[in-house]
């Protein structure tokens, strides 16, 4: 029964704990007990029992009295970048090695103030920058999938990597995720769950460790279309301490969830299909195409002429943002700090301690974006993204005011790869993991990816939805529509 438990929904675990078929306690015990009983996929790292347990005694109370919010009781993991006052939050870096802040991201508050559990921290990409969860000091995290009869371990995707493990193999009901490039929708696609990177500024990114700051935006990871408008709606919020944050209020997203998309019209853009991609993503994508058209939606082709220009520009923009935000890891204030010899001084305070710190991802990184924001490269090439990102988010504008609702793309372009396989490669094969999701962080879209299919080896495929602009309910009524086509139910099959 306790294996059963954690494989609910939060829509199925709201309603079993309104009726009183079930507890909080209980839930959050079977959490617990899967948590510890799955090291072998490294997805949580610091585990939070004392306060699981006392956060599902209080979420009871409140059910017992009447006042429980849809997210109430449902257990929930958080991915490292978010602040958790008193508990670990190091973003999967050395440099933050000890560091326990003494105040709550406004996310994961939000998600505290509507009674949700939180069972610990989740595995991630040092400071979010990578695609495949290699880069963490707390070493990889593993997809629970497996291809076929092989037993090779596989990425879950980065950078919320420990976010789509924990939540694919059923060690909590839905998981925080932060998405810069695609680091919710990528994971999400590679593990066969459903996530949703919701509008820039529709959720606050105060308290949550920055490494882009016009790309970073924080969204949940589920195991389906209802369980990511229910969270969603639990995360969004208006907030004073974040610039850029939407003063706009929530819509009721679990509502919007009508599966009715007749009259709609889904764009499908000639610029993803990419030269080299597996027939089976193409497949797939002809098979989405078929399904939103036998719901009654139109579909139309349309130009994003700029495209091809997106990679490029995220990984101009990006990195000098990091460069930037990673400069107040210095060892002075907070977090690691190096030994120091006779004679040292700041300087080589500064050196040391960032050297030790940051691990090989994040030094290209920073370097990469000091380089292009030093005095003699600024306008050959930030400033020449900023205007590139400019004219991508341009080619979206056009394509809604055409009268499209929605866009339909493939979600990555491969199922899951094997740990190590990439490590060898040129830094940009790993950067095109990201080639269809960082043109909807340039423009400031919202996104959902979603299971829609296996390959050959019985690994889980994705498709991409990309929205218009705080219109999340019409795109999660879209991808609802999509999901109940696609039927997708597998799961992998338990081996850790």
């Amino acid at each position: 029964m306790s294996r059963e438990l954690t494989k609910l929904t939060i829509a199925g675990a709201r309603d079993a704990l309104r009726k009183g078929d079930v507890t909080s306690v209980e839930l959050t015990e079977s959490c617990l007990s899967a948590i510890d009983a799955a090291d072998a996929l490294n997805a949580f790292v610091h585990k939070t029992p004392e306060i699981a347990r006392e956060r599902a005694a209080a979420a009871d109370a409140r059910l017992k009295a009447g006042d429980a919010p849809d997210m109430c009781g449902i257990p929930v993991g958080i991915k490292d970048l978010f602040c958790t006052k008193g508990v670990a939050s190091q973003a999967a870096s050395r440099i933050l090695e000890g560091f326990a802040p003494e105040y709550e991201s406004t996310v994961s508050q939000n998600l505290i103030d509507a009674g949700a559990v939180m069972l610990g921290k989740l595995n991630m990409d040092e400071f979010a920058m990578g695609s495949s969860n290699e880069t963490s000091v707390y070493g990889n995290a593993v997809n629970p999938w497996r291809r076929g009869n092989d037993d090779t371990a596989l990425t879950p995707g980065g950078s919320s990597g420990g976010s789509a493990s924990a939540v694919a193999a059923d060690l909590c009901l839905a998981a925080t995720g932060t998405d810069t490039g695609g680091s919710i929708r990528q994971p999400a696609a590679f593990t066969g769950i459903t996530g949703i990177k919701p509008t820039y500024g529709r959720c606050s990114r105060w308290g949550t460790i920055a490494f882009a700051s016009s790309l970073d935006q924080a969204g949940p990871m589920t195991k389906d279309v209802r369980d990511a408008a229910i969270m969603l709606q639990a995360m969004c919020s208006h907030d004073p301490k974040d610039s850029t944050s939407a003063e706009l209020a929530v819509p009721d997203f679990e509502a919007a969830l009508t599966g009715d998309i007749r009259g709609k019209t889904i764009g499908i853009p000639k610029e993803y299909h990419m030269d080299g991609m597996p027939q089976e993503i193409e497949d797939l994508w002809t098979k989405g195409k078929e399904m939103l058209a036998d719901a009654g939606a139109k579909i139309v082709d349309i130009t994003l002429p700029h495209t091809k220009y997106a990679l490029p520009a995220y990984y101009v923009i990006a990195p000098a943002e990091a460069s930037s935000n990673l400069a107040r890891y210095d060892g002075v204030r907070y977090g690691h700090r190096a030994k120091l010899a006779q004679g040292d001084g700041i300087t080589e305070m500064y050196e040391k301690t960032r050297a030790e710190g940051f691990g090989a991802e994040v030094q290209r990184r920073v370097m990469i974006g000091t380089y292009v924001l030093s005095a003699g490269f600024y306008d050959a090439y930030y400033n020449r993204a900023r205007k590139v990102r400019t004219l991508i988010k341009k080619d979206f504008e056009d394509v809604f005011a055409q009268g499209v609702d929605a866009i339909l793309t493939p979600a990555t372009p491969s199922a899951a790869f094997g740990l190590g396989e990439m490590k060898d490669a040129d830094p940009v094969q790993m950067y095109l993991n990201d080639v269809f999701t960082v043109t909807v962080n340039l423009a400031g879209l919202p996104g959902i990816a979603l299971p829609a299919g296996l390959d050959k080896q019985g690994l889980p495929l994705g498709l991409q939805l990309i929205g218009r602009p705080w219109e999340e309910g019409d795109l999660l009524n879209t991808a609802y529509a999509l999901e109940r086509a696609a039927g997708f139910v597998a799961k992998p099959a338990k081996w850790w």
